[in-house]
């Protein structure tokens, strides 16, 4: 990791992570029409669920376009948000969303049961994301329910 140049406010550290949540919206495209790379560290990492740990940006690439190619659209509720500021570097965000994966739609609370809510923890330093661990269920259209007994009669 490279040595903190700029103390950063928490919500200088909450903007970085909303630009980087809008990108996705817009199919990974920032409001300054970069790539949602841009947002990154060279030595980042990202964790996503059955995908697994990305390290740098060629991974973190990889990783996005995997599983973005399985997403058509999507949505984040961001009135909904739930930020936790640590007093560091990290902070996390709490939230809903809805779109459409190449199995089906999705939205937050339909069922309840469903994809649609998660949780990324962040570690930003000198406006750069350095770390976000993603924590969702990433069975968007809620396929997967013949493992879980007590899903399918729902």
């Amino acid at each position: 990791m490279a040595l903190t140049r700029e103390t950063m406010t928490d919500e200088q550290r909450k903007s970085v992570a909303l630009e980087y949540l809008k990108a996705f919206d817009k199919g990974g495209v920032t409001s300054e029409g970069g790539s949602i790379l841009d947002l990154f560290a060279d030595d980042a990492q990202v964790y996503f669920p059955k995908w697994g740990l990305a390290n740098g940006k060629d991974q973190i690439g990889k990783l996005f376009g995997d599983v973005g190619a399985t997403i058509k659209s999507i949505e984040h509720h961001y009135a909904s948000f739930h930020w936790i500021f640590s007093g560091s570097d990290v902070i996390v965000c709490e939230g809903e969303s809805h779109g459409e994966h190449r199995d089906g739609p999705w939205r937050a609370g339909v069922p309840q049961s469903g994809a649609g809510r998660w949780c990324d923890v962040f570690e930003i330093r000198d406006w750069k994301i350095q770390r976000v661990f993603i924590y969702l269920d990433p069975d968007y259209a809620g396929k997967d329910s013949a493992r879980y007994p007590w899903l399918p009669n729902r």
